[in-house]
């Protein structure tokens, strides 16, 4: 049990009053001591910590010494100063405390020799004045002063009279404990809430997130009050790992900051001596990891506690007497093999045996994860100390108590939380370790790789009605992302050591072959169907050829819901679910030998023949817009379906960007776009009689959708040169939000081979912004070369874009050609 007892005053200094000069040379020379002690290396450290404030409490006692105090006076250090924990932009959190037997005037003078030095060297200070009678009842009303105060310091003046307030600060949070406890973890709720989980976040704050600096001072005021105890294991070495990033982030920035910033993050990596910002954040998750598990452990106790404290009344009452006269039982009930629930835990029956049973760590956490439960602490260390290794491959029991865990659900996370604490899951799966706590960059992602796959097993669970072979799918969507820890492409690297777990965890040679390609091919259907033409018979045959059986087309697409559900509120939409879908129809049709349509053969729709034949007629564009079924949209909706807009119009050049330059400036987001020539009988109108028709599926970036004669009146202009398309777009552009100090990469443009009969498939990714497709559409038009077809998905600040292009007379680029046109879209862009 830790314990806060009263501190003495810092080994070796004397507390008496020193002479004034004494006090005026320490004073002056603090400043450079200082930055002295900041410039040396090691930058960071409990040692340099401790030494800051070693050389600031010298500093302060030399400057109360000189101030001539009065008795009964006490100088002292609350807070994170009162626990030595200086970092070099810390803040002072002091508490001039008196007795009430000195004058109030010299008090508060007494209080400007003080603080006014620590303002002169712009040092933030947060600073009272107080009797202990004030300092108590400050600290009753106020939770925050009475955390503050458990680790009060005596810095100067009269010791006895600081020690007595902390000894009495410390019995009244004790005495206080069932009523404040509950009220601390609100606090620590409420804060989560704001700041968010610490080892999910790409710029974390490193004191106010769950998980961080704050979660741990909590816990230490946790073990103060003796009601409940965190797990000690690592817990020091994490807050000390915290302490150590947020000296780096305040020496690396020059601020008083806690939160680490894309941006700052290399230069806090070099100041720690790691390798890079990966490896920081990878530490700095790690460490929060641990504080975390702590925190739900020790709240969990302390709530288990509170329970039982307010029982006994009712117990006495129950018995007609004094509670402890007659002992209850301590009931049991039996969830599994070696397994039982007490007192709202999974704990290890008495008559377990760890070591003779090999397969008990995942029975005993299938069993807590199919009844909502969390695995006890003490049985997740027994299990990680004693337990023997699995054979390899695994037994069938072993093998479907994992499948047991994983459908279990939301309940499955704190269970496999509670063993990765204990480290069981690198045991049972050793390649667990290179995703462990791996930080993902794009921001789409809500979580690290490793709970992120147990994120996507999750949703999965959700889905196994859907596909014939649930485990294969659990299974999968737990090692989908595990190439993600080696060089190269993920889902090759994933393949391999997809089929190697497969294998140890038991499965058969077809299943392990199964649970292999569906890892290698978990991107493919999402891809396919949004930068696809899914009217390209090349398309569907293509995934046909990689999917190969229907079962396992039925397993990748509950996999790829699930995987894009796990990913984030950006990463899946009903627009992308019914692109999937589609593609998912398509390709079940190919694998059971239906013949695909001709695409070529394909005669325009009724409403584009009607449509054409009146821009024919008038010479003019002419244009429909179509509400989808699923309109109204529901707010909620992170990418809504849209509408499809159709637009006819005499084919002439400019006719792309323009229209594609006009969506942009109504703030329209296009999802896709077809375009296709139809030839009309000349005498349908003047001119010739080829019309252009553009079906485009289009959705609002907010607020609702422009009407359909603004759309074309603009269209007209931007036609007629009389509306300046990159004008306007340059100045939404100027406009755009950006993240400051982030570079982003320069676009990329690539020729797809062979992914089509019907044309040359180039494709796009740069940074999104207003007007991309727009300028994509200019250069191309300056190229020469036809548009057929164009697929936009966008993920966050990345846009992937998808052109099917042809020479004028519907020709395949040579490759030449091709990769000359993509080196010219490029640098137009760029």
């Amino acid at each position: 049990m830790t314990t806060l007892e009263p501190q003495d005053a810092t080994e070796g200094q004397e507390w008496g009053s020193p002479p004034v000069e004494r006090g005026r040379e320490v004073g002056g020379g603090y400043a450079a001591a200082r930055l002295r002690l900041l410039q040396e290396k090691p930058p960071s450290g409990p040692e340099r910590r401790t030494a800051l404030a070693r050389l600031t409490d010298e500093w302060l006692a030399a400057l109360f010494a000189a101030a001539a105090p009065p008795k009964g006076v006490a100088l002292v250090a609350v807070g994170g100063y009162g626990r030595a924990e200086l970092s070099p932009r810390s803040d002072l959190d002091l508490l001039l405390l008196h007795d009430g037997s000195a004058p109030q005037e010299a008090v508060a003078a007494l209080a400007d020799r003080l603080w006014y030095p620590v303002w002169d060297l712009g040092i933030a200070l947060d600073h009272s004045v107080r009797t202990p009678a004030q300092a108590r009842a400050t600290a009753a009303e106020d939770l925050k002063v009475q955390l503050g105060l458990l680790d009060a310091r005596p810095l100067a003046g009269d010791t006895a009279l600081a020690a007595a307030l902390r000894s009495t600060v410390l019995a009244d949070w004790r005495n206080q404990a069932v009523r404040r406890l509950p009220e601390l973890a609100e606090l620590c709720r409420d804060r989560a809430e704001r700041a968010g989980e610490l080892r999910f976040l790409l710029e974390p704050d490193l004191k106010e997130a769950r998980g961080g600096l704050r979660d741990a001072q909590a816990l230490r005021a946790v073990a103060a009050s003796w009601l409940a105890d965190a797990p000690r294991d690592g817990l020091d070495t994490a807050r000390r790992r915290l302490l150590d990033a947020r000296d780096a982030l305040h020496l690396a920035t020059g601020r008083a900051t806690d939160r680490l910033a894309l941006q700052e993050q290399d230069a806090v990596a070099a100041e720690l001596g790691l390798l890079d910002a990966d490896t920081l954040l990878r530490e700095v998750y790690e460490a929060a990891g641990i504080v975390t598990y702590a925190s739900d452990v020790t709240w969990r106790e302390v709530g288990r506690v509170l329970k039982a404290r307010s029982a006994r009344p009712r117990l006495r009452t129950l018995l007609g007497g004094r509670a402890g006269e007659r002992k209850q039982p301590v009931e049991r009930t039996p969830l599994a093999e070696g397994v039982v629930e007490m007192d709202g835990e999974a704990v290890l029956a008495l008559s377990a045996r760890p070591e003779r049973d090999p397969a008990l760590p995942l029975r005993a956490a299938a069993a807590a994860a199919q009844h909502g439960l969390p695995l006890s602490p003490h049985a997740v260390r027994r299990l990680a100390a004693t337990a023997k290794a699995l054979p390899v491959p695994w037994p069938a029991e072993a093998r479907e108590a994992l499948v047991t865990l994983l459908g279990a659900g939301a309940p499955a996370v704190p269970v496999w939380e509670a063993l990765e604490a204990e480290g069981l899951v690198t045991r049972l799966l050793p390649d667990w370790e290179r995703v462990r706590h791996r930080p993902q960059r794009n921001p789409v992602h809500t979580w690290t790789v490793d709970r992120h796959l147990v994120e996507t097993a999750v949703r999965a669970a959700s889905l196994t009605r859907r596909v014939g072979r649930p485990d294969l799918l659990l299974v999968a969507a737990l090692l989908h992302d595990i190439g993600k820890g080696w060089p190269g492409d993920h889902s090759v690297a994933g393949e391999t050591i997809a089929r190697d777990l497969a294998a140890r965890i038991g499965f058969d040679r077809t299943d392990t072959a199964t649970v292999a390609t569906v890892v290698r091919h978990h991107l493919l259907l999402v891809e396919t169907a949004t930068r696809r033409d899914l009217d390209d018979p090349a398309t569907v045959e293509s995934v046909a050829a990689a999917v190969g059986t229907v079962g396992t087309l039925e397993l990748l697409h509950a996999l790829t819901e699930a995987d894009a559900l796990a990913t984030g509120p950006a990463a899946w939409s009903a627009w992308r679910a019914s692109l999937v879908a589609d593609l998912v129809k398509r390709v079940t049709g190919v694998l059971a030998g239906e013949p695909l349509p001709d695409p070529e053969a394909a005669a325009p729709s009724a409403e584009q023949e009607r449509l054409a034949v009146e821009a024919l007629r008038t010479g003019e564009p002419v244009l429909a817009l179509h509400t989808q079924g699923e309109q109204p949209l529901d707010p909620d909706e992170p990418e809504p379906v849209g509408v499809e807009l159709v637009i006819a119009l005499p084919d002439q050049p400019g006719v792309l960007p323009a229209v594609a330059g006009v969506l942009a400036l109504h703030r329209l987001t296009v999802r896709a776009a077809d375009l296709r020539a139809v030839e009309l009988p000349a005498e349908l109108g003047p001119g010739p009689g080829s019309v252009l028709v553009l079906d485009w599926r289009v959705a609002a970036e907010y607020g609702s959708l422009p009407q359909g004669h603004r759309l074309r009146a603009d269209l007209l202009r931007a036609l007629d040169g009389t509306l300046d398309i990159p004008a306007r777009l340059a100045e939404r552009e100027a406009a755009y939000p950006r993240r400051r100090g982030v570079q982003a990469p320069p676009p990329r443009v690539t020729v797809a081979p062979a992914e089509s009969r019907l044309a040359t498939v180039l494709e796009v990714r740069a940074q999104d912004a207003p007007g991309l497709l727009h300028r994509i559409g200019r250069a191309l038009e300056g190229a020469a070369v036809r548009v057929r077809s164009a697929h936009v998905s966008t993920l966050g600040a990345n846009a992937v874009d998808t052109l099917y292009v042809t020479r004028p007379d519907g020709s395949l680029l040579p490759d030449e050609e091709a990769v000359d046109l993509a080196r010219t879209l490029e640098a137009a862009l760029g």
